[in-house]
């Protein structure tokens, strides 16, 4: 695999790109395997119904606390050792949700689900690293290119739950989180060998003066570009894990069985990596906030084919629609970000980002079984409307202020 665009030469970046598309892919299959998974286990197992989507939402509580203190550690330690703590930390969070499912204990099976979020702050954060790695005029085929990874991921974590959901009879999915504690361990080696750009504080002698460079955080957070940018991808990323959430529980009590509720997270999950061998061209043909656009309608017209109907295919296409609006949402939404800071400020800004993004997703998904349970499937799917319709208009006014500002010939 190289990089489009890539000098020859260009043996490191080449090779980082490889290890951390084949890392996403195995890191990247944590998230498919616990929102499968986590509501079903967690009806099972929670004495109350509205607490069956917890396992879930603890998960993306866990990625969003972890974000912060994941990018201290990467100025202070590196991305490679970091990224490889991460991995070691899921390995030991799956199999505590196994001890809990085995036990039949919702707690220990939340907290292990908990712990998992620390390595899924390292994964989201891959894209930041092949994105630093490359100059300029590459930062949106990388961060394209990473993704491919989750489309390997996609295929990987939802077989591992058809493969392994019956390996304890006695104990429905348990082997599946043993199957995630060895793909995590898997990814430990690859992490190893990464070479990639280190924050300042990591780089060496010219820290000093990359710090003295850096503006305020505040100062970057209250530019135009970030503000629309981190809401798109607070949106694009919250909606999805908002709608992904609640659709497997939907699907079993529409009379579905947990195999169709797997292959539609499964199809999702492809439909939100498998554009990614062309998103990153797309973005350079027609421009950020146009692709970043395009991702957020494809999103509203997933809610508006969910409440259409009950059907399977209803269920599916919106899944499918779903996961291509998040791909180009949040990659575009992603490469916006990068425009914003400077080389010594990218850790805080990408740090701040993602706990933005991720505290959203926490908050959605901690809803999002509450809601199901008050207003049903449809309500969830009506508050999709509102959020997306905002942004568009965000970014139509960024749009129009930067054509405004640099001239009719203006690239945005």
């Amino acid at each position: 695999m190289t990089l489009p665009g890539a000098p020859a030469g260009d043996a490191v970046a080449q090779r980082n790109v490889r290890l951390l598309v084949a890392a996403q892919a195995l890191g990247g299959s944590a998230p498919p395997i616990i929102i499968s998974l986590g509501g079903l286990i967690g009806n099972t197992l929670a004495s109350n119904p509205a607490l069956a989507t917890l396992p879930v939402s603890l998960y993306n509580l866990g990625v969003a606390l972890s974000t912060i203190p994941a990018a201290l550690m990467m100025r202070r330690f590196g991305r490679r050792n970091t990224y490889t703590l991460g991995a070691a930390a899921s390995v030991i969070g799956a199999m505590v949700a196994t001890l809990g499912i085995l036990r039949f204990d919702f707690v220990w099976f939340c907290v292990g689900v908990l712990c998992c979020g620390f390595y899924g702050a390292n994964v989201q954060n891959y894209r930041f690293a092949a994105s630093d790695s490359v100059p300029e005029t590459r930062k949106a085929k990388a961060v394209s290119w990473i993704m491919v990874g989750g489309l390997m991921a996609a295929i990987i974590g939802p077989q591992m739950v058809v493969w392994t959901r019956d390996a304890w009879p006695a104990a429905p999915f348990a082997g599946s989180f043993v199957g995630m504690a060895g793909l995590a361990l898997l990814a430990i080696p690859l992490l190893l060998r990464l070479r990639v750009a280190e924050p300042p504080a990591v780089a060496g002698a010219a820290a000093p003066a990359a710090a003295a460079a850096a503006r305020p955080l505040r100062e970057i957070a209250l530019q135009a570009e970030f503000i629309v940018a981190a809401t798109a991808g607070v949106v694009s990323f919250g909606l999805m894990s908002f709608v992904m959430t609640a659709a497997p529980m939907a699907m079993v009590a529409c009379g579905f069985s947990v195999g169709d509720a797997a292959l539609g997270i499964q199809w999702h999950v492809l439909a939100m990596f498998g554009p990614s061998f062309f998103t990153g061209r797309l973005i350079d043909r027609f421009g950020k906030i146009t692709i970043t656009a395009v991702g957020l309608l494809l999103i509203a017209v997933s809610g508006l084919l969910a409440l259409s109907g009950l059907e399977l295919l209803n269920f599916w296409g919106s899944l499918i629609l779903l996961g291509l609006g998040w791909n180009f949402g949040f990659i575009g939404a992603t490469t916006l970000v990068t425009k914003v800071y400077r080389p010594a400020e990218r850790a805080k800004v990408q740090a701040l980002n993602d706990f933005l993004v991720f505290g959203t997703v926490a908050a959605a998904s901690f809803s999002a079984g509450h809601l199901l349970n008050a207003g049903g499937w449809d309500v969830i799917n009506q508050t999709i409307l509102p959020l997306v319709a905002l942004v568009l208009v965000m970014l139509g006014w960024l749009g129009w202020r930067n054509r405004k500002a640099a001239g009719p010939a203006a690239m945005v």
